[in-house]
């Protein structure tokens, strides 16, 4: 077996810009703490989702810098590597993004949201292109909310070039009248859970996804093993790290590979 540790952020959504940069910074050193070789956050954790109702600044890209130099710092320190949740500017649009950062504070690049919430068109554009990442005996792709949920082709596309886990950063607010669930893929709940399920069993991969920690969610973070059987998931609402050690002799993709 070649085990490999994860950490996922299920942090508290930050006030302002600025408290999400303190509150990843001290995600990471206690990833570090617990010997995670990698800590995944949530969808736009810096500077926060823009979604209804939520009275983020205008995009600002020498805040967003600074955050992540924060953040390749932070990573250096703990020698954990970092796939932050973020957003970027390129060409005077805004896209949703991940900032994958080595265990020494390299930046790794960007994967871009690529596929979008149709509530998300007129805040954010459309990305375009996919990539894996390495940090040591781990490859690894990134399929943001909506197109791990929705778009199999996302996780298969990591898995098909090596990725034996795909991070899943995703962003999950209680809703009215919503179902609230305590159990992880509750049969009463919304399709998001069994996707999960799916995108791990129809690839031969790890899919790890990650949420926020807030009040009576729809869904929460959770690993799921190759195979489709649940390893690990973060009680609803609770803020915290979720930790799994991941087989990644059992990540062999083979489902993945045999799609044509």
């Amino acid at each position: 077996m070649s085990m490999f540790r994860i950490a996922l952020a299920n942090i508290r959504i930050p006030a302002t810009p600025e408290e999400s940069v303190v509150l990843a910074e001290r995600a990471i050193a206690e990833a570090g703490k617990e010997g995670a070789g990698i800590v995944c956050f949530p969808e736009c954790y810096v500077p926060g989702y823009r979604g209804a109702g939520k009275r983020i600044p205008p995009a600002d890209e020498a805040f967003l810098e600074r955050a992540w130099r924060v953040m390749a710092a932070a990573a250096a320190q703990a020698r954990t590597a970092v796939v932050l949740g973020t957003e970027r500017i390129t060409d005077d649009e805004l896209l949703i993004t991940a900032l994958a950062i080595d265990r020494d504070g390299t930046r790794l690049g960007f994967q871009d949201k690529v596929q979008l919430d149709p509530s998300e068109e007129g805040t954010y554009a459309f990305g375009s292109g996919r990539r894996v990442f390495q940090t040591g005996p781990l490859t690894f792709g990134v399929a943001i909310c909506h197109e791990g949920w929705r778009y199999p082709e996302t996780v298969r596309w990591a898995a098909r070039r090596g990725a034996q886990v795909v991070f899943h950063p995703h962003f999950h607010e209680a809703e009215a009248g919503g179902y609230a669930p305590s159990t992880f893929a509750d049969p009463a709940n919304t399709f998001h859970e069994k996707a999960a399920l799916c995108r791990a069993a129809e690839n031969t991969c790890y899919f790890a996804t990650v949420n926020t920690a807030s009040a009576g969610p729809p869904t929460t973070s959770a690993v799921v093993r190759p195979d489709g059987t649940l390893l690990c998931y973060q009680p609803y609402g609770q803020e915290g790290l979720l930790i799994a050690d991941l087989d990644l002799s059992a990540a062999t993709g083979l489902l993945a590979s045999r799609c044509r």
